[in-house]
């Protein structure tokens, strides 16, 4: 029986899909987080071969892999290429894993389409515009400290921004100051309340500012400081999406990420802005990555796997 597998290779966990040539769920697999910026190597590629181990069990060798992982630039240095290969060997999966980025999988999870655009917005964010199925460039992505706009981190930031601006310069409490200030602990009447909230802000890795994002979301609808911050973001994140296109593109554009869901407030101004295309969500990159997999293995007419629960 010929089969193909996909994988989902995340932070917090990966996950592995076997597919037989009608599209059918021949097997699945799950083990931990295999992003090798987070991960030490020989843990992420660990994780990897024991979810296809996993996802293969009792299938025999498969025609194709495809790994959908966050952190693929990591594989440019050989050293941690070479760690990822003697896994792949040690695995015996009788094939080398084509990986592609998580972004590239999410969009073929989406659409068979072959070009388009990919926009990407949790805790970071970033546009790529798809030919072929691969990402040939990318919009934004530059991480907290130099861009992600629009992003989880960046509506944290803008959160606790607006709660300084506050309390230094005073103004209202709304809702989201009261949120911000009460997920922190700051009593805003003791003395030199924004110190106390600067030095709790600080006190953890700055992208943890990200923590902060669904205060923004819960209080839109009431408080106007936090509906500013939503439709900023969103005003980025369709620029974002614009600038990896090319003028006059009509190709989809596939929305990624816990900030572009389709109940956040983000999300829906998102939508609104790029109306006039058409809007796909990815549910799930895994499927994207099986698929990318049987296309190697079957050809352009291999079909859209059978979504399983």
């Amino acid at each position: 029986m010929s089969h193909v597998v996909g994988v989902d290779a995340g932070g917090t966990a990966t996950r592995a899909l076997a597919l037989d040539a009608d599209g059918a769920v021949l097997g699945t697999g799950r083990a931990g987080g295999a992003n090798p910026n987070s991960h030490p190597p020989e843990q992420a590629a660990g994780a990897i071969a024991d979810a296809v181990g996993a996802a293969l069990a009792g299938l025999g060798g498969p025609s194709a892999i495809v790994i959908g992982m966050a952190g693929t630039s990591k594989l440019s240095d050989p050293a941690v290429a070479t760690v990822f290969e003697q896994a792949w060997q040690r695995a015996g999966f009788g094939v080398a894993p084509r990986v592609v980025s998580d972004a590239e999988t999410a969009f073929a999870s989406a659409t068979a389409e072959p070009d388009g655009t990919v926009l990407i917005a949790g805790t970071g964010s970033i546009a790529g515009r798809i030919r072929k199925r691969r990402m040939v460039s990318v919009a934004g992505g530059y991480g907290w400290l130099l861009g992600d706009e629009g992003s989880g981190f960046w509506l944290g930031r803008e959160a606790v921004r607006a709660t300084l601006d506050v309390l230094t310069r005073g103004g209202e409490h709304g809702p989201l100051v009261d949120a911000v200030l009460a997920a922190t602990g700051v009593d805003a009447g003791e003395p030199k309340a924004y110190h106390r909230l600067i030095t709790a802000a600080n006190a953890e890795r700055p992208v943890r500012l990200a923590r902060f994002a669904p205060l923004v979301s819960e209080t839109a609808g009431r408080d106007p400081v936090a509906a500013a911050i939503v439709e900023r973001a969103a005003v980025l994140l369709t620029e974002l999406a614009l600038a990896a296109r090319e003028p006059g593109e009509r190709t989809p554009v596939v929305l990624v990420g816990s900030v572009l869901g389709e109940q956040s407030p983000v999300g829906i101004s998102v939508r609104k802005g790029l109306a006039h295309l058409d809007v796909l969500a990815s549910d799930d990159g895994v499927f994207g990555a099986a698929w990318l997999a049987a296309v190697d293995a079957f050809g352009e007419d291999a079909p859209r796997p059978n979504r399983v629960p």
